[in-house]
């Protein structure tokens, strides 16, 4: 197995995708827009996922926030709010968004589990800053680290209400940054105390399963390398600072705050401690570089991996509907 999750150019397997990632064996697939049509369509290909990984339990990830970040959407499936709906009712009634926000959660997980996907990457515990860029914007719980540890942890319990993963991102925090990594590379000066408030929420929630870095440079810690290429900040601030010992995955290795080649910066995120790098644009001939520029899982990291699937449990009976019904009636409130 290769330790890499890999994107899909579109509603079914191609015969080129089907042979490499036979050949490749990706830990796993995230799917986009490109690959979600209808419920029958989606079925079908997390079912060729499975069938041609030969696992039961095969990783298929989607980012399913709600707002303006949804890969399955409207008219197909219905829309739901962004994270910062949740923060503005926890100012009003804090237990009421934490109930909202589970609900919302295990909704959204029992309309992924329906068509095979076990995992999203959900929830951001990026504690918001007042100049931070709008890439993130209202994905953000808030700018109070309890506020958005007990909305995140409430996240984490709904989906796994629904038999579906959730992973904590962007570890450590992509709060501070002021430009979009997805473009160019986020640089953060705050000092180290400062920091304290970032690394608070994935501190509170470090028996996550499943966890995603930042594409940032934190001046503080390494001054020389963003997160995700960093064997600093990924083991003295992510695996001792903050005690995170789950499967610890790369935010897109394409986005353009990484320099260099994708295969490049995968065997440098793996190198720095990453146990698995993400690449999601399905381009044949840089998924070809990066299995080969990639060794089989590491042992560790394979157990991470085993470790976190594991805790996979079957959903609970709650009616899709009445879990909507419960949200909006709580959201309500504001």
């Amino acid at each position: 197995m290769k330790p890499v999750i890999f994107g899909l150019s579109g509603p079914v397997l191609t015969p080129d995708e089907t042979a490499f990632f036979r050949d490749a064996d990706p830990l796993g697939y995230i799917l986009f827009g490109r690959n979600c049509i209808d419920r029958a369509q989606m079925r079908a290909l997390t079912d060729s996922l499975r069938s041609l990984s030969g696992r039961g339990d095969l990783p298929i990830l989607i980012d399913q926030e709600g707002g303006r970040v949804a890969r399955m959407r409207p008219p197909e499936w219905p829309a739901f709010p962004p994270p910062a709906a949740f923060a503005a009712l926890y100012a009003r009634a804090p237990s009421s968004a934490i109930a909202a926000a589970k609900a919302n959660a295990q909704a959204i997980g029992a309309m992924l589990a329906e068509v095979g996907v076990n995992v999203d990457a959900l929830p951001l515990l990026d504690v918001a800053h007042g100049d931070m860029t709008a890439a993130i914007g209202d994905r953000s719980f808030g700018s109070d680290a309890m506020q958005v540890a007990a909305l995140g942890r409430a996240t984490l319990d709904g989906l796994a209400a629904a038999g579906v993963l959730g992973i904590v991102k962007h570890m450590p925090g992509h709060g501070r940054a002021r430009v979009d990594s997805h473009l160019e590379l986020p640089r953060v000066a705050a000092s180290a105390h400062a920091l304290e408030t970032d690394l608070a929420p994935f501190r509170t929630l470090a028996s996550a399963p499943l966890a995603m870095t930042a594409h940032v440079v934190f001046e503080a810690w390494d001054a020389a390398n963003p997160a995700t290429l960093s064997p600093t900040v990924i083991d003295r601030i992510i695996r001792t600072c903050i005690g995170f010992d789950g499967l610890l995955m790369t935010d897109d290795i394409d986005m353009k705050a990484l320099s260099g080649t994708p295969a490049e910066k995968a065997a440098a995120a793996i190198a720095a401690g990453c146990d698995v790098v993400l690449d999601c644009w399905a381009r044949m001939d840089e998924m070809v570089a990066i299995a080969a520029a990639l060794d089989s899982i590491a042992p560790r990291s394979r157990d991470r991996l085993d470790r976190a699937m594991a805790t996979l449990r079957p959903a609970d009976a709650t009616p899709f509907a009445a879990l909507v019904a419960r949200r909006d009636e709580l959201l309500a409130l504001t």
